[in-house]
């Protein structure tokens, strides 16, 4: 199952130049990450952290840029899990507009318990909702 998640580019996204300005696409990517949590996950940012009390901090990111977007453009972010691991999974996030991709993002992110700031296992509450993302097959 690939999550789906459509974002406007707002004036406030763009440089003077009125493109997407690199940084604002990031924040998008992790909008829609949170976005994923929330109605793909059902379990918000809010409630990963303060009930479950984990983060899932981005140790990783590489980010290309194919297309530029400017203000006004609605794009269809896509989100789905390219491996699954024992605390930390990699997520891949496309923008595309008109069929046509224009941010391709590949993050690594680790279950981490905020009290201790250290990985920890995805249990068996976890383990099942990010499967059901997971494109690859790749579940270790």
């Amino acid at each position: 199952m690939i999550f789906q998640k459509e974002k406007l580019i707002r004036f406030s996204h763009c440089d003077p130049a009125g493109i997407g300005f690199y940084p604002r696409y990031v924040e998008l990517v992790n909008e829609v990450v949170e976005d994923w949590f929330e109605q793909g996950l059902e379990v918000s940012f809010h409630e990963l952290h303060e009930k479950h009390r984990l983060g899932i901090p981005t140790v990783r990111l590489e980010v290309e840029y194919m297309i530029p977007s400017t203000y006004g453009d609605r794009l269809t972010f896509q989100l789905k899990v390219l491996r699954l691991g024992n605390s930390s999974m990699t997520v891949e996030v496309a923008a595309l507009a008109a069929d046509k991709m224009r941010l391709r993002a590949e993050l690594t992110v680790v279950m981490m318990a905020m009290d201790t700031m250290r990985p920890v296992p995805i249990d068996d509450f976890w383990r099942p909702r990010f499967e059901k993302f997971l494109v690859s097959g790749d579940a270790q």
